[in-house]
């Protein structure tokens, strides 16, 4: 029985090479935090994550490099499944 595909070597490897561009984040433009490791990097919402242009419930590949964005953490949240590259306006915290 195979396990979770992003636990594999192939899929660790494409973070690390995504990783050691540096690029921004692809979605809203601003740097990523790079230095953020362990626990940090998993709840730091400007951390990198590795998002997918086409999002693997709409057929994407998990492991094709030309697939393969760094991402901020909540952009890649906020994004979701979407395709559009409009980004979704922030709201307020509550009514005026």
């Amino acid at each position: 029985m195979a396990g979770n595909p992003r636990n594999g070597r192939p899929y660790r490897r494409l973070c690390t090479e995504q990783r050691a561009l540096g690029l921004p984040c692809w979605w809203c433009g601003k740097p990523i935090r790079y230095d953020l490791t362990g626990l940090d990097a998993q709840r730091h919402p400007l951390a990198f994550t590795l998002d997918h242009l086409l999002p693997l419930s709409r057929g994407g590949d998990l492991l094709d490099p030309a697939n393969a964005r760094s991402a901020h953490r909540r952009c890649n949240s906020a994004r979701g499944n979407r395709t559009d590259h409009k980004r979704q306006p922030v709201r307020a915290s509550r009514k005026w």
